[in-house]
């Protein structure tokens, strides 16, 4: 396990998931995580491999993103349900359930404002939300889940869950990270860059065959 001073100086670079993480989990015997630079093709004749991206952001110049047609709302736990129904219609690969996502809740870094949705004014319906966390040992703020339901992508509501993390914290945290698969569909590094983030860190998480 690196140190603490070790994360600070190169967060994305010296681990694959953020610090707070990092000192509770243990890595299972069948799985090695490898960063890019360390990564050798020939390891693939005996694991899988998942590619992630993990970018940084100084919280410095953060973009300003508005819209008239949707609004945020901080999210309450009466929200877990329509966050789930989000997550779940986001994806094709992953699924969660209201168990899961209430975990999140009681982790060291939970943090009830960095929890958001995005209603359509119109409608009044929920197409969005965002979860972050927030690590008081690292000053860390750590964007975890950023979904937009497919028939409302493209209309800025990803920018505009973002830089509302990222806004709420950058007189409090010290630095944000996100990480996300490099082969998504849908190309969230993108939208993060969009929102200042930087870097190009790869971690490859490695699974026997």
């Amino acid at each position: 396990m690196i140190t603490l001073i070790e994360y600070l100086n190169n967060p994305c670079g010296t681990l694959s998931i953020p610090y707070w993480k990092a000192k509770n989990i243990t890595i299972p015997p069948d799985m090695k995580i490898l960063h890019d630079n360390d990564f050798s093709a020939n390891i693939l004749s005996d694991y899988t491999d998942e590619k992630y991206f993990r970018l940084y952001h100084n919280l410095k110049g953060i973009p300003k993103v508005t819209t008239n047609d949707f609004e945020i709302t901080t999210a309450t736990r009466k929200d877990i349900k329509a966050i789930v129904h989000i997550i779940n219609d986001s994806y094709t690969d992953i699924s969660v359930n209201k168990e899961l996502i209430k975990s999140y809740t009681k982790t060291p870094v939970y943090n009830v404002a960095l929890w958001i949705m995005v209603k359509e004014k119109a409608t009044d319906k929920y197409v969005g939300c965002g979860i972050a966390d927030f690590d008081a040992e690292t000053k860390e703020l750590i964007l975890e889940w950023i979904q937009v339901l497919p028939q409302y992508r493209g209309k800025k509501i990803g920018q505009l869950i973002v830089t509302e993390l990222l806004s709420k914290m950058k007189d409090v945290a010290d630095f944000a990270t996100v990480s996300g698969k490099v082969d998504n569909t849908t190309n969230p590094e993108a939208l993060y860059r969009k929102c200042g983030f930087a870097g190009d860190d790869v971690w490859h998480i490695l699974h026997k065959k």
